[in-house]
C-alpha cells in the first residue's frame, strides 16, 4: 500500500495533565527519574493487574480500541474458515486459505515496522484500520450476496491480513510513547490479557450467533466494531519520528522530525539491528523456540479423537483448545504478582522453561483434566513471556526502530505456530502424539537453559 504521500503531523505524543486522571494515592503515580523500583501496592492489589497505564488518556483510547477489535476480529476468524468448508467440504481449501493469508501478513508487517519507523503512526494505524473495515465490509456483501467464490474470499482475506501487518508494528510501537517506561510491563499485560479474552469469547460468540444471524452478521458485526476502533484511533495525539537521539518512553522530550522515504534495504537494517543487540536477539530466539518446539495444537484433534476418547472427542477438543488462552487471562488478571519485576530478561527466561515443563506435562497426561491444567499453566507461563518480551522490545530498541521490531515480532508470533503445526504433525506421526509433545516440551526447557547459559547478559538484564 502506497502510504508515502500522507503527510505526517508535527506533533509530539506526551502525557499532560490532562491526560492523566488524578489519583488519591501516592503509590499510583509514574515512577520518578531518580527511583530504582516500582513503589509497592498494599494488600490484595499487589496480586491483581496493574491498571497504571489506564491513567493515562492516550492508551487508554489505544487499548479501548483493543478491546472493541478483540472480539469482533475472531468472528470473521471464525466466519472465514466456516464459510470455506461450507462451500467446498474440504479441510484441505481451509489450510490453503490459512497459507493465503500468512504470506501477505509476513510482508507487510517487515514492510509495516519500517513505515512504522518513518511516518506518523497515528495516521498509519487510520489508513490501515480504514482498510480492515473496507475488507470487512466486502467479507459481508459477500456473503450476503451469496457469491461462494473461495478465490474471491482468499483474496479478501490476504487483502486483510496485509493491512493487519502493516497496522501490528505500529500498534505496538506506540505504546512506548504513550505510558511511562515502568509502566510497560502492566501495559503489556493488560494489551495481552484483552487479546486472550477476544481469543475465547470471539469463538464462543460466533457459535451461538452463526444459527440464529448466519455467517453474514459476523462479518457486519466486526465492521461495526472497526469503526469503534476508528474512532478511538482517531483521538490519540500524533505520533510522528522523533529526531535522532530523543527518547521514546511517555512521548519523548526531543523535537519531532519529518517523514523519512524507506525501503527493504531499511527492512533488513532492522535485522541487522537485532543481530548486533543481544538481547532482542534472546527474547525472538526465545519465542521462537517456545512456539516452534512447544506449540502442540496440530495433535489436538488426534489426542482428542484417542488418547481422551473416553471424556467425549467435541468436549475433550473444546478443552484442549480453550486450556491456553484461559490460562493466560488468569495470568492476566493477577499479572500484579510479575509485572513488577526488575530482571525482564530472567523473567523471560524462566517463563520459556515452565512453559517447556508444563507442555511436557501435558505430554504425559492420561487424565484429560490433568492434561487441561497442564495447558493452562502453559498460557500463564506463556502470558509471562508476553509481556516481558514485549517490554524488551519496547524499552531495549530506540524508538526509530521499534516499528521494524514490532514488525519482526509480528512474523515471529504468526509464523512460529504454523511451523510447529507441521513439525509436531509429522513428530506425532512417527513417534506418537503423547512422545512428541512431550519431547517438544522437554526441547524447549533444554533449549532455553541453554541460552541463559550462553548470554548470562540476557539473564542479568534490566531496562
Amino acid at each position: 500500500m502506497d502510504v508515502g504521500g500522507i503527510e505526517p503531523a508535527v506533533e509530539t505524543a506526551r502525557s499532560s495533565d490532562d491526560d492523566i486522571e488524578p489519583t488519591a494515592a501516592d503509590d499510583d503515580a509514574p515512577l520518578g527519574a531518580g527511583d530504582t523500583a516500582p513503589p509497592p501496592r498494599p494488600g490484595w492489589r499487589r496480586w491483581v493487574m496493574d491498571i497504571r497505564p489506564l491513567r493515562h488518556r492516550p492508551f487508554r483510547r489505544l487499548w479501548s480500541s483493543t478491546t472493541v477489535t478483540a472480539i469482533g476480529s475472531q468472528l470473521t476468524a471464525v466466519a472465514v474458515p466456516k464459510q470455506i468448508y461450507d462451500i467446498t467440504g474440504s479441510s484441505a481449501w481451509v489450510g490453503y486459505a490459512s497459507f493465503a493469508g500468512l504470506l501477505p501478513l509476513v510482508v507487510f508487517a517487515l514492510w509495516g515496522g519500517m513505515v512504522a519507523d518513518r511516518m506518523d503512526r497515528r495516521t498509519l494505524m487510520l489508513v490501515t484500520n480504514v482498510g480492515i473495515a473496507v475488507t470487512s465490509v466486502l467479507f459481508w456483501a459477500q456473503s450476503f450476496a451469496g457469491l461462494d467464490s473461495v478465490a474471491l474470499l482468499m483474496v479478501l482475506l490476504a487483502v486483510q491480513q496485509g493491512f493487519f501487518g502493516m497496522n501490528s508494528p505500529a500498534r505496538s510501537a506506540s505504546v512506548a510513547r504513550l505510558v511511562p517506561a515502568d509502566e510497560l510491563p502492566a501495559a503489556g499485560a493488560l494489551q495481552s490479557t484483552v487479546a486472550q479474552t477476544g481469543m475465547i469469547l470471539g469463538p464462543l460468540l460466533a457459535g451461538a450467533l452463526i444459527p440464529v444471524l448466519g455467517l453474514p452478521a459476523l462479518y457486519l458485526i466486526d465492521a461495526v466494531a472497526l469503526c469503534v476502533t476508528l474512532w478511538a484511533v482517531w483521538r490519540l495525539p500524533a505520533l510522528p519520528p522523533l529526531t535522532e537521539g530523543a527518547t521514546g518512553a511517555t512521548g519523548g522530550a526531543g523535537a519531532t522530525g519529518g517523514a523519512r522515504r524507506g525501503g527493504w534495504r531499511d527492512v533488513v537494517d532492522g535485522f541487522r539491528y537485532i543481530a548486533a543487540h543481544r538481547i532482542l536477539l534472546m527474547s525472538f530466539l526465545a519465542d521462537i523456540i517456545a512456539m516452534v518446539f512447544g506449540m502442540p495444537r496440530a495433535l489436538f484433534p488426534q489426542l482428542a479423537a484417542h488418547t481422551y476418547a473416553p471424556w467425549g472427542e467435541g468436549f475433550a477438543l473444546g478443552l484442549l483448545f480453550a486450556a491456553i488462552p484461559l490460562g493466560a487471562v488468569a495470568g492476566g488478571l493477577l499479572s500484579g504478582t510479575f509485572s513488577r519485576a526488575r530482571r525482564h530478561g530472567l523473567m523471560v527466561i524462566a517463563a520459556v522453561v515452565a512453559w517447556g515443563v508444563a507442555i511436557t506435562g501435558f505430554g504425559l497426561s492420561l487424565n484429560l483434566w490433568w492434561a487441561v491444567a497442564f495447558l493452562a499453566l502453559a498460557g500463564v507461563a506463556d502470558m509471562v513471556s508476553m509481556v516481558f518480551r514485549g517490554t524488551i522490545l519496547q524499552a531495549a530498541a530506540t524508538d526509530d526502530m521499534r516499528g521494524r521490531m514490532q514488525g519482526v515480532f509480528t512474523v515471529v508470533v504468526a509464523g512460529g505456530p504454523r511451523i510447529a503445526d507441521l513439525l509436531h504433525g509429522t513428530a506425532g506421526s512417527l513417534l506418537g502424539t503423547r512422545a512428541a509433545v512431550a519431547a517438544g516440551g522437554l526441547l524447549v526447557a533444554v533449549s532455553t537453559l541453554g541460552l541463559a547459559v550462553a548470554v548470562p547478559a540476557f539473564r542479568r538484564y534490566t531496562p
